[in-house]
């Protein structure tokens, strides 16, 4: 099982790559679009075997998780074990809110896995956990199609997709 810490990304982007999912569909490799068919496009912020959202939104409460924040795609990448995703450009915004965001975490005692942490995370959108290896090379072709992408972070969200949870972040009064 994978949680995860997700935040979502505006509407003209999430269509964007919901429609590469579609099109890399159709040319017969699986998207996250097939996978639980519960995904949407996201960036995850953190990930372990287990997040208890409950924890998770009383470690971040006050804090505009996922929101206020532009980021862009502007490259493809491969991780080993056939994952395809878009690279997020680090910004300085991006890498403070997400040191923010862990040091609550930790602050917590909310156990997150080591390569999302501070120092190793890769921010990406992950296109597909499993193109097969003959097509990567078409996959990520179709992938270079539609970028850059740009987006506004609009919202977070606690998930374990394959359990049926999805525990929206609040946003922070103020």
């Amino acid at each position: 099982m994978v949680a995860a810490l997700e935040v979502y990304l505006d509407v003209d982007a999430t269509r964007r790559i919901r429609a590469l999912w579609k099109a890399l569909e159709a040319d017969g490799i699986p998207t996250m679009a097939s996978l639980h068919e519960r995904h949407r496009p996201h960036i995850s912020l953190a990930a372990a075997r287990r997040l208890p959202p409950d924890a998770v939104a009383a470690a971040l409460r006050g804090l505009d998780v996922g929101r206020g924040l532009s980021v862009g795609m502007d490259f493809a990448g491969q991780f080993v074990g056939r994952v395809l995703w878009l690279g997020v450009t680090m910004t300085e915004e991006l890498l403070a809110h997400h040191r923010a965001v862990h040091d609550r975490l930790a602050h917590a005692g909310v156990p997150v896995w080591e390569h999302y942490r501070p120092g190793r995370w890769v921010p990406h959108c992950t296109v597909s956990l499993r193109v097969p290896n003959p097509a990567m090379g078409p996959a990520v072709r179709r992938c270079l199609e539609i970028l850059p992408v740009r987006a506004q972070l609009a919202g977070a969200a606690v998930t374990d997709h394959a359990n049926g949870i999805s525990h929206p972040l609040p946003v922070a009064a103020g």
